[in-house]
């Protein structure tokens, strides 16, 4: 009776040895494991336009989905629409701007919109179906530019450069016509839709078109007679989010989603060298 109730001893204590390594080993594993990734079933919806961008923000979103984070692209056809969805919350970032139009945009409507991370710069350049160089644009030329507020003190710093107007002392990036001091060849500059201007080059002498608008009208480096710097370009594009979302972490993944080579290398494709990554 001492024996099996020895024995039986020994099988109680066996028991609570394996139980207690047991609870010990899943406590190791409990304390190694990786901690769930924030964004794990996180899911954000980014406005872009339709476009080329499509296809660059499908390779971003198959490298946001490794890290736990589902992209939806939500896609504009017209730029004053992006940020008034991020205001409202309708859209969770944008990526579609640079700094001047934001600042504009701020001015204009109070929007509490800030940019978190750099994607490509497009230089805007002067296109022409009619003539080769700068120096063959006759006096009299009707110069198309594109309307909004940045576009156009972009534009005009582009003839400006090229000698074709001069614009007032101190005259910031959103200079307009009324700020033209100086016109020498009596130039008409006409005022139009951004994505209107490329599209009316040949009823146009020539026209300053953004590198997107150019790609989407069918016009070629070829025709294009003069760009601006790419150097220091205060119109790098950038994703954008509410004020008080910026310091999120699903914002950090989703920056590091478009900055890396595999999408590096889709932009390189996608725009063929007439657009720049710019990180």
């Amino acid at each position: 009776m001492t024996k099996n109730k020895n024995l039986y001893g020994f099988h109680l204590s066996r028991r609570a040895a394996l139980a207690a390594v047991a609870v010990s080993v899943a406590a190791v594993f409990s304390f190694a494991a990786p901690a769930p990734s924030f964004a794990e079933d996180k899911s954000i919806k980014v406005g872009i336009m339709a476009g080329e961008e499509e296809d660059i923000w499908r390779v971003v979103a198959s490298e946001a989905g490794k890290k736990g984070l589902k992209i939806e692209t939500v896609i504009f056809n017209d730029y004053t629409q992006p940020n008034e969805a991020l205001e409202r919350g309708e859209i969770d970032a944008n990526a579609f701007q640079h700094q001047p139009y934001l600042d504009n945009q701020i001015q204009q409507h109070g929007y509490h919109i800030v940019r978190v991370g750099y994607t490509g710069v497009w230089p805007i350049g002067l296109y022409s179906k009619k003539y080769k160089s700068v120096a063959e644009i006759p006096e009299g030329a009707v110069i198309g530019v594109p309307n909004d507020p940045s576009n156009e003190g972009r534009a005009l710093r582009v003839l400006q450069s090229e000698g074709l107007i001069k614009l007032k002392e101190g005259t910031g990036i959103l200079a307009t016509v009324a700020d033209v001091t100086d016109n020498p060849k009596k130039i008409e500059i006409k005022e139009l839709d951004a994505g209107i201007v490329g599209r009316s080059i040949d009823d146009l002498d020539a026209g300053i078109v953004n590198t997107d608008w150019a790609l989407k009208s069918g016009l070629s480096p070829a025709e294009r007679i003069a760009q601006e710097p790419v150097a220091d370009n205060p119109y790098r594009n950038f994703i954008a989010v509410k004020d008080d979302n910026k310091d999120a972490e699903w914002v950090k993944t989703l920056v590091s989603s478009y900055q890396n080579d595999t999408v590096k290398a889709e932009f390189e494709k996608v725009y063929k060298g007439t657009g720049l990554s710019a990180y």
